[in-house]
């Protein structure tokens, strides 16, 4: 068996147990749901809001690669086409969200807006109806985007047209402007709807950067256990790593400030609309978990991806990423659950078994498209002058 055929093994492998484990919390999460239906709806929609940040930000990532046509994307390419093609299955996995809008927010729920004044004044948008449709245009702009994406790049492959690199440029540009107000309104929908009391100017800015981060360190993460199989272990370089490394540093900072940015001009109004979301958050147990997310996800992030030597090692820059993944995850959880549970935190089994759930079954899709294409994009006109020539060609 050559090298090729066992990574190939390797990645089936891998998407089994994916699978395996997904489909095992998905039952553990329908078993608890018959017991507590509330507290399944919650669960649910914070591990969702956290797998899809990966396939968004894929998206984004790669449309922002086809823009300046950087070196450091040509590794992560097929990585993040295959993230862009699972927006069909997370489309699926929503269908509990529209089940249990009830369980969800208050808006959907008829006893609450007849008391509420506010939620009556926006009733015309924050309704059962509209949200279903909205959702509905929000993975047509991501699924039609993803299938331009990938159907140029693949005719690109067989090709090697160089009209369509310069057609992949064209749509990336309005494709990441459609791409952010999708991001901007689903957030607005999906999560700070949970307290419809509340807004933020930022707050779709901040999810995208979320996502943004999230696929980043992801990519980053999976290109560490793809560089020593053929063909990327000789098609990437120390400068792309710290390139990659720069990227993540870019997003790590952007984060932070935007966060803070947001904090400081609700804290300087002192508008009591605006104050309970930060009161909740900054006390307590969720201030605890604000701390950490301080020092864990920018101070200590921001200082290693300082380090030169940190961004041109892809195992230690590939220790970073998981460590970001398993924050953005916490920065998720911090950013839903206080709308329940504003006293402090209250982990429920049902938060474990839900993003093992749709995770392992997100990922298993995603190992599944990556296995369709070849792990490095084909014939790419600005690409392949410079292969030829670090290959002596």
């Amino acid at each position: 068996m050559n090298g090729t055929s066992i990574a190939r093994a390797q990645r089936d492998r891998v998407q089994r147990i994916a699978l395996s484990s997904g489909v095992i919390g998905l039952v553990l999460c329908g078993a608890f749901a018959m017991r507590d239906h509330t507290q399944f709806f919650r669960s649910y929609l914070f591990a969702y809001v956290f797998w899809l940040a990966i396939p968004m930000g894929c998206m984004a990532i790669l449309m922002l690669h086809h823009l300046t046509g950087g070196w450091w994307g040509y590794p992560i390419r097929r990585l993040l086409e295959a993230g862009t093609r699972t927006f069909v299955w997370m489309a699926a996995l929503f269908l509990p969200v529209l089940l249990g809008m009830s369980h969800l927010y208050k808006w959907a729920q008829p006893a609450q807006v007849a008391v509420d004044p506010l939620l009556q004044y926006k009733r015309p948008y924050l309704n059962p109806q509209f949200f279903t449709v909205r959702v509905v245009i929000f993975f047509a702009i991501w699924i039609g985007l993803a299938w331009l994406l990938n159907k140029w790049s693949s005719e690109q492959d067989k090709t090697g047209d160089p009209r369509l690199a310069t057609r992949l440029e064209a749509l990336s540009g309005p494709g990441l402007m459609l791409w952010g107000i999708a991001v901007t309104y689903s957030s607005i929908d999906w999560v700070m709807s949970l307290e419809a009391h509340w807004f933020s100017t930022m707050y779709g800015m901040i999810v995208m950067v979320v996502a943004a981060l999230t696929a980043m360190s992801f990519v980053v993460f999976m290109l560490r256990k793809l560089s020593e199989q053929e063909p990327i272990a000789h098609a990437v370089t120390a400068s792309q790593f710290n390139d990659l490394g720069n990227l993540m540093l870019a997003f790590v900072m952007l984060w932070a400030y935007l966060s803070f940015s947001q904090f400081l001009i609700i804290w300087s109004g002192n508008i009591k609309d605006e104050i309970p979301w930060y009161t909740a958050r900054a006390f307590g147990g969720w201030g605890a978990i604000a701390a950490i997310l301080i020092v864990l996800h920018f101070a200590l992030p921001f200082l290693l991806l300082l380090q030169r030597g940190v961004k041109r090692r892809l195992q230690m820059l590939s220790l970073v990423a998981g460590m970001l993944i398993v924050l953005s995850l916490v920065d998720v959880y911090w950013l839903v659950a206080p709308a329940y549970e504003p006293s402090g935190p209250s982990p429920s089994p049902l938060d474990v078994f839900a993003v093992v759930g749709i995770g392992g079954v997100w990922l298993a899709a995603f190992f599944s498209e990556l296995k369709k294409r070849p792990l490095l994009p084909q014939h790419d006109p600005r690409f392949e002058g410079v292969l030829e020539h670090e290959h002596g060609g």
